[in-house]
C-alpha cells in the first residue's frame, strides 16, 4: 500500500473515519459504521486512504472504490457481508479482516479509483428539501418561470425536480403524480413549508459538474450505484426511477468549473425569467476561497439580475445540514436559513417564517 500523503497524515484521516462512522453512519449502515471504525485503527488502510484527492470526502470516497469493485463481479468473501450483494448479509461475523484483505490484494485497483472518481452522488430524495425553497422563491416572483442552473449536477437528476412527485405524510401529494418516481420525505417540527398545490414553471435548466455522468454510460451509472451506501435499497430504486425520467428528458450538463462557467450560462438564461443557482453537497467540496469566490461572482451577476441562490450543505457545526435562500440584488446578498434536513432527504424540518 503507498505511503501516506504528508497533506493527510494518519491522525486526520483516523479522525474523519471516526467522524463518519459516529455522525454519518451510524443508525443509516451498520456495515460501513464497523467498516469505519477499523479503518480508523488500520496504518495500511489509513495509507491507502491518502490518495483520496484534496477536497473530497476521504471515507465515501474508499467506500465507494470497494463497494464499485465488488458490484463490478469481483468475487471475494467481503461480498458475502454487503446487503447490496447478498439477499442473507452475515450480520453476525466480523467483516474487517475480509475488508482489510480485499484492499491489500485490490490496493492498484483501489488507489487508481480514488486518484480518478469523485464523490458524486446524485441523492434525487434531497429534491424533498429543495422542492419547499423553490416555491418561496416563485411566491417572491409572483410565480414568474425559473431558469435554473445547477452547481455539482452529476448526472442532472435534481434538476428534474419538477418531474417528480411528492410525499410528505400529512395527507396530500405534491408534484408530478404520473412520474415513475415518488419521493417520501417526513415532515418534522411546527412549522409548515410552503408545499405548492402546482410546482413552479421551469423555463430553462442547465447543470455543471468538472466530471458529468454520462447516464448512458454503464460503468459511469455502476459508479453512481456503488455510491450508495449498502443497505440502502430504497436510494437504489429511486436512482433507477430517476435514471428511468432522465433518459426520456435528458438534462443538459456542460463539463466545467462553475467559478469560469457561471457569468456565461447566467448570461445565457433567458431575460423574462427568474434566475435561480443551487447546490447541494457541492461546495463543502470547494475550499474556504473558492466559497467566498462563488459568493462575489454572484454578486456580480447580481449587478444584472436578481439573482436567487438555494443552498443545501453541511459546512457549519450545525447538527443537522441547512438549506438557504440568499438573495442577491444590486450586488448585495440578502440570506436566510430555511429548515435542517437529512442529508439524504428523509425528512425536512422547516423554520423560516412565511411572509
Amino acid at each position: 500500500m503507498p505511503h501516506p500523503d504528508p497533506q493527510a497524515p494518519p491522525d486526520v484521516l483516523a479522525r474523519r473515519f471516526l467522524h463518519f462512522a459516529e455522525r454519518e453512519a451510524a443508525g443509516s449502515s451498520p456495515l460501513y459504521t464497523r467498516l469505519c471504525r477499523h479503518i480508523a485503527d488500520d496504518p495500511e488502510a489509513l495509507a491507502l486512504a491518502a490518495n483520496v484527492p484534496p477536497g473530497q470526502p476521504t471515507p465515501n470516497l474508499l467506500l465507494a472504490a470497494v463497494h464499485y469493485l465488488l458490484l463490478s463481479g469481483l468475487k471475494h468473501p467481503l461480498a458475502d457481508f454487503y446487503p447490496s450483494l447478498t439477499a442473507a448479509p452475515d450480520l453476525v461475523d466480523d467483516p474487517y479482516p475480509a475488508f482489510h484483505q480485499f484492499c491489500l490484494v485490490r490496493a492498484e485497483e483501489i488507489r487508481k479509483l480514488l486518484l480518478t472518481r469523485r464523490v458524486q452522488t446524485n441523492e434525487v430524495a434531497r429534491c424533498a428539501c429543495l422542492l419547499p425553497a423553490f416555491a418561496l422563491v416563485a411566491q417572491q416572483t409572483q410565480h414568474a418561470p425559473i431558469s435554473l442552473i445547477e452547481i455539482g449536477a452529476s448526472a442532472g437528476l435534481n434538476l428534474l425536480w419538477d418531474q417528480y412527485g411528492y410525499d410528505y405524510g400529512n395527507g396530500q401529494r405534491y408534484g408530478l403524480l404520473s412520474s415513475p418516481l415518488q419521493i417520501p420525505c417526513a415532515l418534522r417540527g411546527d412549522t409548515s413549508p410552503p408545499l405548492p398545490s402546482i410546482l413552479p414553471t421551469v423555463a430553462w435548466r442547465m447543470g455543471i459538474d468538472l466530471h458529468p455522468v454520462d447516464i448512458h454510460d454503464p460503468d459511469a451509472v455502476l459508479w453512481l450505484r456503488a455510491l450508495i451506501w449498502p443497505e440502502h435499497h430504497e436510494r437504489v430504486s429511486r436512482l433507477q426511477q430517476a435514471l428511468e425520467v432522465a433518459r426520456r428528458s435528458p438534462p443538459r450538463l456542460v463539463a466545467g468549473d462553475a467559478l469560469k462557467l457561471l457569468p456565461e450560462l447566467a448570461a445565457s438564461a433567458p431575460a423574462n425569467t427568474t434566475l435561480c443557482i443551487f447546490h447541494s453537497f457541492t461546495v463543502n467540496q470547494f475550499s474556504a476561497e473558492a466559497r467566498e469566490r462563488l459568493s462575489s461572482l454572484l454578486r456580480e451577476i447580481s449587478a444584472q439580475r436578481t439573482t436567487f441562490r438555494i443552498s443545501f450543505e453541511e459546512l457549519s457545526r450545525a447538527t443537522y445540514p441547512q438549506l438557504h435562500l440568499i438573495t442577491y440584488m444590486g450586488r448585495t446578498g440578502s440570506k436566510q436559513l430555511l429548515a435542517a434536513g437529512s442529508s439524504h432527504g428523509r425528512w425536512l424540518e422547516w423554520s423560516a417564517q412565511q411572509a
